[in-house]
């Protein structure tokens, strides 16, 4: 432990992950959902990213965001992998400081940087059928790739005060955590400092990204009704508003637990730990596990990409 000024506060060495409170001898077989989970997290994107690799015809606007959301959603869950797993197939209860702040780091640069692909794909969709005629040409393959590197800087940026913020704070003997992975939330809830600086830094992050993010994919999607309403035929409209269908899935997907774990944390003081557990479980997997099932049945290009895929495979063997 690293002594502060005060004899009462320090850095703790580690911090103990409780995982799901009330459940602590049942971890081996809760460890079977997750294990599923993350198999299918890592099949259906590794699945959808090889298919979008492989296929010329897939390098459009549309599939590369795609593929931004998978590496994401992919990034997520690998940085809850090593805790996760951890806890409930091997009983490690325990992860270093140090290891902590980093998971806390990577769990929410993913997660910014998911909400901020989410709405590159619904400008793409309203780009799409507002000016479908000039689509490639506003965007193309460069502006993708831009659009890709400053989500990924902004994610980064954003986050690196957070953990420098967590440190400068001392813990007085407060070192258990209520989930099986970091999450500032979390821990915000640690430290007996001052934290008015830290609070205020978390809101400007929410409200900068997840609360900018929503605001302009709804305003992406009021466009986009705008548009189909003024489409002639009926055959016309349903063909347009097809198109957004799995997007608009993988907005619900998200942003649903987002806002349900958002409310406990605040508002929920009274509320089960066990809940604000599965609230919290819920935002983490539950997009990255419908993602891939969604794009996978309801966009036939993918659909065709995995299925070509899978009789390759079949005829080697």
């Amino acid at each position: 432990m690293k002594n502060s000024n005060s004899s009462l506060s320090f850095l703790p060495a580690s911090f103990i992950l409780v995982g799901i409170p009330g459940l602590e001898t049942e971890h081996i077989w809760i460890s079977i959902p997750f294990c599923l989970m993350y198999l299918i997290i890592f099949l259906g994107n590794g699945s959808i990213l090889h298919v979008i690799r492989k296929d010329a015809a897939l390098h459009q606007p549309m599939y590369l965001f795609l593929a931004m959301l998978a590496v994401a959603e992919v990034g997520v869950s690998v940085s809850t992998l090593p805790t996760v797993l951890g806890m409930f197939l091997f009983g490690n209860s325990e992860i270093h400081f140090e290891a902590c702040l980093l998971q806390m780091f990577s769990i929410h640069s993913f997660s910014i940087m998911e909400s901020a692909v989410l709405l590159a794909m619904s400008v793409d969709r309203f780009v799409a059928i507002h000016s479908p005629l000039r689509y490639t040409t506003i965007l193309t393959l460069p502006r993708i790739f831009c659009t890709g590197a400053i989500i990924g800087l902004k994610s980064i940026v954003l986050m690196t005060p957070l953990p420098l913020l967590l440190r400068r704070l001392p813990f007085c003997g407060h070192n258990a955590l209520s989930h099986s992975y970091c999450l500032h939330p979390n821990l915000i809830h640690l430290p007996c400092g001052d934290i008015s600086i830290n609070n205020i830094y978390g809101l400007f992050i929410v409200i900068s990204t997840f609360g900018l993010d929503s605001l302009l994919i709804v305003v992406s999607y009021g466009l986009i009704l705008h548009t189909v309403l003024g489409i002639a035929t009926g055959e016309g409209r349903k063909k347009a508003l097809n198109t957004c269908g799995s997007h608009v899935c993988a907005v619900l997907a998200y942003y649903v637990p987002m806002i349900g774990l958002s409310m406990v944390h605040r508002f929920g003081r009274h509320v089960s730990p066990l809940l604000q557990v599965m609230m919290a479980n819920a935002y983490l997997f539950f997009p990255p596990v419908i993602n891939p099932i969604v794009y996978s049945i309801k966009t036939k290009e993918i659909r065709r990409g995995i299925a070509r895929m899978l009789s390759e495979k079949r005829s080697r063997v």
